[in-house]
């Protein structure tokens, strides 16, 4: 599984990811867990890995199939990849499978059952009877295998029953169906009536199952069998090059493309019989490099996340409300008080409402002028589209920077665009050839300094309620000057621009990092503090990988915490014996990304929106900031070091996808989550 890069260790990033996710099935496993939470960890698990297909495995699969000669190597090593991942996918499928029914059981012991279409009673049959005529009628029809040519029209959000029936009459002369089940219409679970403390559901599909005599009302049928199937398109859009389609054009044509990618992995209940798998796979057309697999009576767990709570709060997480900030409440003007001095949120310990706050003043003022904003993903009902709509209505001048190539979320991104342009909004696509993935925010002031915003994750409330992000507000006249300097950049990406304080890829930002470390390394020699600790989503960038080898070395000792992708290799004598890596996998998703350098011991500390892979680095716009204000700073390393910390929710990366929890001998487990929202709710009781 290790492939190597210049002299060093270096683990496939499709490999590191495939141990991450196992870190999420793990979750769903540990007693500990609140047992409605380890439901929605399950979901999780089964949602990443259809995403990993629909992007990573396809990406591989058209690299295994390449026939151009000067590629040879890299087809091979793909196909090697693609059998590497399909081994360990079938090694987790087990675990999975053995998950659920672990879990299932331990919800029966807590009065709550999911009964399958042959355990319910009479009442509750003719309760089934009831909710199909009543909900799902007109919204269940079949299509006969027989009369399509391929299953290309299919969305690979769902799940399908393929349908076997026979009449009496025929001696068993079976025609073969398919439907779609109507999740959208009633979601994937269905209530029953509660019987006293005991509460009843089934899954949508054997409520269809039972309800099959209906479904196929008035056609003289009488024996019924059916059997799930999902499958996993290739997502990569095909977008048009055509030089006299516009952006939004190029964007709307790939998103109905994406509809008719090739599928490339299939599973299905393994007790379906041959005649009809055979029909299934005829129709989606595989191929030998797509994946095949035998599943449960099952499929598509993703909709565990949306599993009922069947009034049951005590199996979930105790609910930690977000912390409004006293120093961002208040009837004073917070854009004052940033231009006086320098403020942060992290979310969702902070309450995302202060930033929502910053635009909402900001449209209204008379004190501003200007305001623009990068946008990568929007909630539905976004309140910061509708600060920047009341804002141009008001005067300002605004102009948005949103990328259309935010991965599955292109056609919300169009639609926004659009409703914003109505408004007057100066809307920017992005940079061709380039994903904008800064999350920053600049408002032009009449009067004082004017003020930045610069974030680790989305402008986006819903994220800001799973993810964990930092967001520092500042007034900084080198930072927001550069700041704006991003904009000027991302109108004009081809005219050069120095940032002096900011570190912008794909300009200078990895060979800024590359010094940072070559520093720590000089100072170790020189018998000055040295070390690096980093808090990321990801580091697969082969470059950064070996710095940090070299690094580690020179006995620069090395902490991180990294929740995803991680291509680094410790516990190799002589190159990795310095490095230490934690993931923390808990109720909220880690996604701020901070970085602290000992700098001789004048510690330098940066925040942003860049991982250390070769798309953020390379390939898209990003931006870190370093942070100035000292009380900010000891906010930043506080959160690195209770990561590293963090012994109960933490796990040992090491390369090996052992994914190790840490050995607790005489003290208690620590939980970095945990300790942090305990210490902002102590610290905000403190604050004026």
């Amino acid at each position: 599984m290790l492939q190597k890069k210049k002299k060093f260790p270096y683990l496939d990033r499709d490999i590191s990811w495939m141990f991450f996710n196992r870190r999420i099935l793990q979750e769903a496993c540990r007693p500990h867990v609140p047992l409605l939470e380890r439901m929605s960890f399950l979901g999780i698990y089964s949602n990443n890995l259809d995403e990993f297909f629909r992007v990573r495995m396809a990406s591989q699969s058209r690299i295994a199939e390449c026939a151009d000669k000067s590629a040879a190597s890299e087809s091979e090593h793909a196909k090697k990849l693609i059998k590497q991942i399909s081994r360990l996918n079938s090694r987790y499928v087990k675990e999975y499978g053995e998950a659920v029914v672990g879990i299932t059981e331990e919800l029966r012991k807590e009065n709550i059952f999911l009964l399958s279409d042959t355990e319910i009673s009479p009442e509750q049959k003719a309760f089934i009877y009831s909710f199909y005529k009543s909900k799902l009628s007109g919204q269940v029809i079949p299509i006969w295998f027989s009369e399509v040519r391929s299953l290309d029209f299919g969305n690979d959000e769902n799940i399908y029953l393929a349908v076997k029936v026979s009449k009496e009459e025929s001696t068993r002369v079976a025609d073969y169906a398919f439907l779609e089940l109507p999740v959208s219409v009633c979601g994937r679970f269905v209530r029953l009536p509660n019987e006293g403390e005991k509460r009843y559901l089934m899954y949508l599909d054997d409520v269809i199952r039972c309800c099959l005599p209906l479904v196929f009302e008035g056609l003289g049928y009488t024996h019924f069998e059916a059997y799930t199937y999902k499958f996993t398109r290739d997502a990569e859009m095909e977008i048009d090059n055509d030089a006299n389609s516009g952006t939004l054009q190029k964007i709307l044509k790939g998103v109905k493309s994406r509809k008719h990618g090739e599928p490339l992995r299939v599973l299905y209940d393994s007790s379906m019989p041959k005649d009809l798998l055979k029909r299934v796979l005829k129709k989606l057309d595989v191929d030998k490099n797509d994946t095949v697999m035998a599943s449960g009576r099952y499929q598509n767990h993703k909709d565990f996340m949306r599993f009922p709570d069947c009034d049951r709060a005590d199996l979930k997480y105790p609910a930690w409300p977000c912390i409004l900030r006293k120093s961002l409440d208040g009837p004073d003007s917070l854009l004052q008080k940033i231009q006086k001095k320098d403020r942060f949120i992290h979310v969702p310990y902070h309450s995302f409402d202060s930033f929502i706050r910053v635009l909402q003043e900001a449209a209204v003022s008379k004190q501003v002028t200007s305001v623009k904003i990068t946008l990568y993903r929007l909630a539905k009902e976004s309140k910061v589209v509708k600060a920047l709509i009341a804002a141009a209505r008001n005067g300002k001048k605004v102009t948005v920077v949103i990328e259309l190539l935010a991965r599955f979320d292109e056609a919300s991104n169009v639609n926004w665009s659009k409703k914003m342009q109505d408004a007057g909004i100066r809307v920017i696509f992005g940079v061709e050839g380039l994903k904008v993935h800064s999350k920053i925010t600049h408002i032009g002031m009449k009067t004082g300094p004017d003020i930045a915003c610069i974030s680790t994750g989305n402008f986006h409330e819903g994220n800001a309620r799973m993810y964990t992000d930092c967001m520092l507000m500042t007034a900084s006249p080198r930072l927001v000057k550069d700041v704006n300097a991003v904009f000027d950049f991302i109108e004009r990406p081809y005219v050069p621009i120095k940032f002096k304080e900011l570190l912008v890829s794909p300009n200078e930002m990895k060979n800024k990092f590359i010094a940072l470390i070559r520093d720590e390394i000089k100072n170790k020699k020189a018998g000055k503090p040295a070390y690096i600790k980093i808090k990321v989503n990801h580091i697969t960038d082969p470059m950064m990988v070996d710095k940090l080898y070299e690094a580690s070395q020179a006995g620069v000792d090395i902490d991180l915490v990294v929740r995803g992708n991680c291509s680094l290799v410790t516990d190799v004598p002589g190159v990795s014996d310095h490095i230490r890596i934690n993931a923390i996998i808990d109720r909220y998703l880690e996604h701020s990304r901070i970085f602290v350098f000992a700098a001789g011991g004048t510690e330098k500390v940066f925040i942003g929106s860049a991982d250390w892979m070769p798309r953020n680095l390379d390939n898209r716009v990003e931006v870190v900031t370093p942070v100035y204000d000292p009380d900010i700073k000891e906010e930043m390393k506080r959160i690195v070091e209770y990561g590293l910390k963090d012994t109960l929710q933490g796990r040992i990366v090491d390369g090996t996808g052992d994914n190790e929890f840490h050995a607790i001998v005489d003290e208690q487990p620590f939980r970095s989550q945990e300790a942090l929202y305990n210490y902002y709710v102590a610290k905000n009781e403190k604050e004026e």
